[in-house]
Formats: C-alpha cells, structure tokens, sequence
C-alpha cells in the first residue's frame, strides 16, 4: 500500500505575502507613486501624500492603545514601529508649524482610516492585517520613497521631511521584519478566520491604491 505525500502548510506569513502579491503589486506600481519616485512631481505632491498618510496613522496607533493587550493583535503593538509623532514632525518641516490648519483627506484616505479604525474597533485579526500592510512596508519600499525625497528636494540624510521612514529603534530591519512574520505564523486563529484576514490584507492595499488614485487626478503627470 503505497503512502501518499503530505504537502506541508506554508507558514501564514507565506500565504498572506503570496495571496495578496497582486494588490501589492498594483499599489506600488500606481501611476502617482511611479510619477513621484521618477522625480516627475514637485514637493507639493509629496506633502499631499504625506498628509494623506497622517490621517491612516492616527487610525492605526489611536487602535493601538486600544488592543495593547488584546491577545491577537497586541504582539504586533510595538513601539519602534509607532509613526505618527515622526510623521507631524515632517509635516510641521513641510506645511509650518500651523500644519493642522486646512489638512483634510481625500475621500479615498477618509475611507481607508474608516476601516482601520473599525478593525480596531471590533475586528482585531483584521486590524493586524492593516498593521502588517502598512508597517513592513514602511520597513522595505518606505525606504525607496525616502531616498527619493532627499535627492529631489534636499531634505537632510534621514532628517526632517523623511523621518517617517526612519525607524531609529530598529538597528537591524531585516530581523525585526523575521521577527515580524514569526509573530504572523503564531497567529491564534483558525483556517476561516485566517482567511477572512487574508481577504483583509488585500483589502488594505486596494484601500492604499485607491488613494494614489485620487493623489494621481490632484497631480496628474506634468502638474
């Protein structure tokens, strides 16, 4: 009697980067984001992004302090990750110490923070996959759009402008991103649950597309 081959069960960080690759994709490859990281827009358009982004964070660090503890997403809380007060930074370098006054979201934006702040709310194995999205990307493709802004416009070498991109807590990216995905894989959810989060991972990055969507009609090319 002849035994039959077991396929192994790729970890869950596997199966999340694999599932969701295309959305990834489409959202790196948006004509906005190609448009910015070729020199092709001013700083304007830069601040607009990093304005938009603003909004994203509060969401996602406001339902930090809310799930700290929580047993499924609290792991992921950590605070070499947190964003925000780096990113009013920048935007205090970028729009003057009255940065708050007029900033407003795209509609695209003000439906992504929606989200995320009701996966916090109520859904905290869907606000790990926002987190994950987010947070490994700033750690890998975040870095690309930093070198961009200080070659374009003379932000100083991980200094204010691109201090979003600068996780000074991390000394070594690449183990805390291992790290990172250990926690993905330890996980304590079921088949269903941990695809209801995949769904929500992809959901995430067509959220994000849907904002350079709308940052591409403000700065089309040649703006």
């Amino acid at each position: 009697m002849s035994v039959g081959t077991v396929t192994p069960v790729p970890p869950f960080s596997t199966v999340i980067r694999t599932a969701s690759h295309e959305q990834h994709t489409e959202a790196e490859t948006s004509a906005f984001m190609g448009d910015m990281l070729r020199g092709r827009l001013g700083v304007d358009a830069y601040t607009r992004y990093t304005e938009q982004l603003w909004f994203v964070y509060r969401a996602l660090e406001e339902g930090a302090e809310r799930l700290r503890h929580d047993p499924v997403a609290g792991p992921f809380i950590q605070a070499p990750l947190m964003r925000l007060t780096a990113l009013e930074r920048d935007l205090a370098h970028l729009r003057g110490p009255e940065w708050r006054e007029g900033l407003e979201p795209l509609p695209a934006t003000a439906a992504y923070a929606e989200r995320v702040a009701a996966c916090a709310r109520d859904w905290p194995a869907g606000y790990v996959a926002h987190h994950y999205t987010r947070y490994l990307g700033d750690l890998s493709g975040g870095q690309i759009i930093r070198d961009r802004a200080e070659k374009a416009w003379g932000f100083a070498h991980k200094g204010d402008g691109v201090r979003f991109y600068v996780f000074e807590e991390i000394a070594n990216p690449a183990a805390f991103k291992r790290s990172y995905r250990t926690l993905l894989d330890a996980v304590d959810a079921d088949d269903l649950e941990k695809r209801r989060v995949v769904d929500e991972c992809k959901r995430a990055f067509a959220l994000n597309t849907a904002v350079f969507r709308e940052l591409g009609e403000v700065f089309p090319l040649g703006a």
